[in-house]
């Protein structure tokens, strides 16, 4: 089966998205492992599948992989690359769109500057909710690694976070600690897990290291993530530069119950097809 596929990337968070809005797309896990693989794939962090939704006024569903071939519920580097794919090949009308993900609804808005702004949702901070092996809801959790112990926040944005304060993020043990947190039992879906560095009440440095994909240059979730982290517990402002590795996004967020904004960047690379 010959399918087609555009690569694209938020911040260096890449993506080899598809569409079944022409050809029906089923992919196994293998298959999706497959197409990730860099060295005898196409190579991505996650492969993004837009499906027609079957709700009314909402204009595409919005599926996410893994690199592992796991799906996951959201991703926001993913989301912006969706609005601009699904508005470059003429599936939906105007600047504004709504996707339907696992966590439900969201909208994201194609900016006359080239960039995309997108709901990302009210963040979820109740243990339950994230979640953690645990009942007791608290700012900060603590946490024993092998030769240390850490404090982080715990955040869902409809995938959950352990966001960890650091002095300098280049020397943070991101490739070390990340897969460590990630194997506690204390997260029992996994957890993305992000370091952040204040570099003052409006400007963060952030690295993440991601469920299923390792360390990745940009993770749009994770910025959102430790921006309400930082506001809780850090003073942040309520809008935030995120710098990553791979470039910059701005989040917005008002406070609890409110939703998180994001605006950023996606760009496409090429055009091509698979034969699976």
């Amino acid at each position: 089966m010959e399918i087609q596929f555009t690569k694209m990337h938020g911040l260096g968070n890449d993506f080899v998205v598809m569409d079944s809005f022409a050809q029906e797309i089923q992919l196994t896990s293998e298959q999706i492992r497959l197409i990730a693989d860099r060295h005898f794939g196409i190579g991505c962090d996650q492969l993004l599948l837009l499906v027609p939704s079957d709700k009314e006024g909402v204009d595409v569903r919005y599926l996410i992989y893994n690199a592992d071939g796991g799906e996951v519920s959201q991703c926001g580097n993913g989301a912006r690359c969706a609005a601009a794919y699904l508005r470059e090949n003429g599936l939906v009308d105007g600047r504004a769109i709504t996707a339907e993900t696992n966590e439900g609804i969201i909208s994201m808005t194609l900016e006359e500057d080239e960039l995309v702004r997108v709901n990302m949702g009210i963040p979820k901070l109740a243990a339950t909710e994230i979640p953690l092996d645990t009942q007791e809801d608290a700012r900060q959790y603590r946490l024993e690694l092998s030769d240390t112990e850490i404090t982080f926040s715990a955040v869902s944005m409809g995938n959950p976070h352990a966001v960890i304060v650091v002095d300098e993020v280049v020397s943070a043990p991101v490739l070390t600690m990340g897969p460590e947190v990630q194997r506690q039992t204390f997260f029992p879906e996994g957890v993305n897990v992000g370091f952040m560095q204040i570099i003052d009440s409006d400007h963060i440095k952030l690295r993440v290291y991601e469920r299923g994909a390792g360390e990745t240059l940009a993770c749009g979730s994770g910025a959102c993530a430790a921006v309400v982290a930082g506001c809780i517990n850090s003073g942040l402002h309520q809008e935030v530069d995120v710098e990553l590795p791979g470039g910059h996004l701005l989040i917005s967020w008002a406070g609890q119950g409110e939703p998180v904004w994001m605006t950023g960047p996606a760009t496409f690379v090429y055009r091509g097809q698979i034969s699976l």
